[in-house]
This record gives structure tokens, sequence and C-alpha cells, in this order.
């Protein structure tokens, strides 16, 4: 099975965790559904339908998401539109979306998808942002550094944000490894400022001792 690219949403895309967790539902339905199917590419029709279907034709997203057509007129659009061109497993899938009214929800199932399928191959994201674009052989040393240590198959996703000014920030799932020389500064400008703050408060101590000169 060749390895695809994962999708990933814009990071400022708000979640409604309560949506989230009916996507997932939903995407391992789906995941399961097509290993049971057979299906060598599982991702390849969600993918492509949300890539090159839906985000070129915004009409027809328009028409699948909105209350004015009732369940029944989307699933009739959809039994017109999609299910002739795509393998029954799929067309199925979006009839139960439509039938349930959850259409909208289809761009997270796609995410939740990609997750979940990384999951099961033993794969995971792992985001790398530095202050300038990395070189392959950056990233394929970044890489293997990862494997060996967390003994799983990394896929980076490399972001460039030019105020680290130097070094890496990694983040594996809720865990972030900060050796950014943004990072470095503001700990040494905290270290240095509690020292002075220190230095400070001992001078008190000293003046309001009775002992002190």
């Amino acid at each position: 099975m060749s390895e695809a690219t994962p999708t990933t949403r814009p990071a400022h895309v708000l979640e409604d965790p309560n949506s989230k967790a009916l996507a997932r539902v939903y995407a391992i339905a789906y995941l399961d559904a097509a290993r049971s199917a057979g299906m060598e590419e599982p991702l390849e029709e969600l993918t492509s339908f949300q890539d090159d279907v839906l985000a070129r034709f915004p009409e027809l997203h328009n028409l699948l998401t909105t209350q004015l057509l009732s369940s029944d007129q989307k699933q009739d659009l959809l039994a017109r539109t999609v299910q002739p061109v795509s393998s029954p497993t799929f067309a199925n899938f979006l009839r139960v979306l439509a039938e349930h009214d959850r259409l909208s929800l289809f761009s997270q199932v796609v995410h939740e998808a990609w997750l979940e399928f990384e999951r099961r191959a033993g794969k995971k994201r792992i985001h790398v942002r530095s202050a300038i674009p990395l070189s392959d052989e950056q990233l394929h040393n970044i890489k293997q550094r990862i494997q060996s240590t967390l003994n799983l198959e990394p896929l980076l996703i490399p972001s460039v944000e030019p105020d680290l000014i130097g070094g890496l920030v990694i983040q594996v799932g809720d865990t972030v490894y900060d050796g950014s020389l943004k990072a470095r500064l503001n700990n040494l400008h905290q270290r240095l400022q509690k020292g002075y703050l220190y230095e400070i408060q001992s001078g008190r101590d000293r003046f309001s001792s009775p002992e002190g000169n």
C-alpha cells in the first residue's frame, strides 16, 4: 500500500468536542467497513471527495450541509451525483451521513479517519516547528531519532515559525519538546529575574534584621 500524505485542517478551526467524538465514531465505522470490503486504499475516496469535489464545488458542499434540504433530498442528490462513480462502501457511507444529517461533519470524519488509520499502522503525526525551513536530510535525521526513541513510525509535519529564532519545537500528541532559542532565552530571562529578585529580598532581610550591618 502506497503511503499518502496525511490531510490536516487549519489550526485556527475550533472543534466542538462532541462533534469530534461523533466524527471519530463514523471514521472508525467507515474504516471497519472498508476493511471488510477489502479496500486497499480506504482513505482515497474520502480524501478525494473532500479535496477534489467539495473544495472545488462549494455549491455542492452548501447543498449537502444546508438545513433547507431534507435528508431524503440530500440522499437523492448523492445518489445522482456520487453513487454512480464511487464504490458501494463509500456511497453507502455518505448515504448514512445524509440519513442522520451528519454531512456537515465530513471534514472532521476525514481528519479522524486519517488519525485512526495511522494509529492502526503504528504511525503517529509529529509536528516539527523551526525558524527556517529544514532540509530533507535534517528531517530524515529527526525522523530517525524520534523513531528510535519512541519506537514508532513518525509522520513529520514541518512548519516554519521565524519568531523561534533558532532550534526546534517538536510536538508529539499533547507533549511539546521546546528546544528553540526563543525558549532558551525566555528561560535565561526568568532565571536572571529570579536571581535579581532573590538578591533584592536578601538585601531587605539583612537591612531589616537586628544583626544586620
